[in-house]
C-alpha cells in the first residue's frame, strides 16, 4: 500500500499512463467538465461498479473538494485495491494547474 494517498494537483496531473482516473462526482458535475482520461463512477455507484476497475493497476479518484474521493479511496482499499490515491482538494485545487476548469 503506498504511503502517499493525497496527491496535489501537480502530481495528479503527472499520473502514469496505466493509472485509472475516476471521477466520483454526480452526473451534473461531470457534465460541467471532467479531467483528462477520467471515467465516471459516482460515489453512490462505486460499490456496484468497482468491478469495472482493475485492482492490479493504480486508481486515482477525484471529486469537487476531496471528501467523496477520500471515502471512495477507503472503500476501494477495504475491497482489495492497494494502489489508490485521490486528488487533495478536488477539482477546486485542480484549477491551480488548469485555471480554465469550470468553477462551481
Amino acid at each position: 500500500m503506498p504511503e502517499v494517498i493525497h496527491l496535489e494537483p501537480e502530481a495528479f496531473r503527472d499520473l502514469p499512463p496505466e493509472a485509472q482516473v475516476v471521477d466520483v462526482r454526480e452526473e451534473w458535475e461531470w457534465a460541467l467538465g471532467h479531467l483528462p482520461r477520467a471515467v465516471h463512477i459516482p460515489l453512490g455507484q462505486l460499490m456496484a461498479r468497482c468491478d469495472e476497475l482493475d485492482p492490479g493497476r493504480p486508481v486515482a479518484l477525484y471529486c469537487h473538494h476531496g471528501v467523496r474521493s477520500l471515502h471512495g479511496l477507503a472503500f476501494l482499499r477495504h475491497h482489495g485495491f492497494e494502489n489508490v490515491v485521490h486528488l487533495s482538494g478536488g477539482t477546486e485545487a485542480w484549477r491551480r494547474v488548469d485555471p480554465a476548469f469550470p468553477a462551481y
